[in-house]
């Protein structure tokens, strides 16, 4: 099963805008896909959104389906709220999937990468300003280093494996989120694509470079993923 978290930066996306992108990457990896959204950052704060994230993985658990055949994944915002309720899933005794997958993880809500400057004329969307407005919304009272997965305790997260354009303002929370990883001792791989922007695998069906991706995750997951079915209900 792909447990798939979308992104929006906390203020738009839906398991509808998402669908098509989670239709080739479940059909690649030869699994089901659920998408899961969460509340907006108009309406709930920061920690609802992984609060929300780490309930909806303990339900997909109770249906019956093992951990071992679960892989997570996320794009963007979407990165933030998983590894956020992989996290509190941690603290909660959960087991951890068998696999992640992040595009163009947004994990540093302190804008605190170098490359929203070394990017800043590559990536017309994502430019400082834009992101520390959409941190502001969904953090509310909260500090945004603790809020941030790229600074927590990262001991016992599933093997990850990290996608992410070289053009993309996001590019050094991949690189340094990458860093942490290893640091905590979790099987990393992290793939930079050359002149890519921001979640370009929505481009899938469309572009050769968004294909490209898919496949290299089918092929990294595939081994990880034990072929497993839940129960219908």
């Amino acid at each position: 099963m792909l447990f798939y978290v979308h992104g929006g930066g906390f203020v738009g996306g839906s398991i509808y805008s998402h669908r098509k992108l989670v239709g080739h990457l479940a059909s690649a990896a030869g699994t089901k896909g659920l998408l899961v959204s969460y509340p907006m950052s108009q309406t709930a704060k920061f920690p609802a959104q992984q609060r929300h994230v780490r309930d909806a993985y303990k339900w997909l658990l109770k249906t019956g389906c093992p951990a071992e055949g679960i892989v997570v994944g996320g794009d963007s915002a979407g990165v933030g709220a998983l590894f956020g309720g992989l996290l509190f899933a941690k603290q909660s005794a959960l087991p951890m999937p068998a696999a992640a997958l992040s595009i163009s993880g947004w994990v540093d809500f302190t804008q605190s990468g170098r490359s929203y400057q070394t990017n800043r004329e590559r990536d017309a969307f994502f430019q400082k300003p834009t992101v520390d407005f959409l941190a502001s919304l969904v953090l509310g009272g909260l500090d945004a280093r603790e809020a941030s997965p790229l600074f927590a305790d990262l001991t016992g997260m599933p093997p990850t494996y990290l996608q992410v354009g070289e053009h993309e303002a996001l590019l050094d929370d991949c690189v340094r989120f990458a860093e942490a990883l290893k640091a905590a001792g979790v099987e990393t791989r992290i793939d930079i694509f050359s002149e890519m922007l921001h979640s370009f695998q929505m481009m899938a069906g469309f572009a050769p470079e968004a294909d490209d991706a898919i496949t290299r995750f089918a092929g990294w997951v595939r081994p990880r993923l034990a072929q497993r079915v839940p129960p219908e209900r």
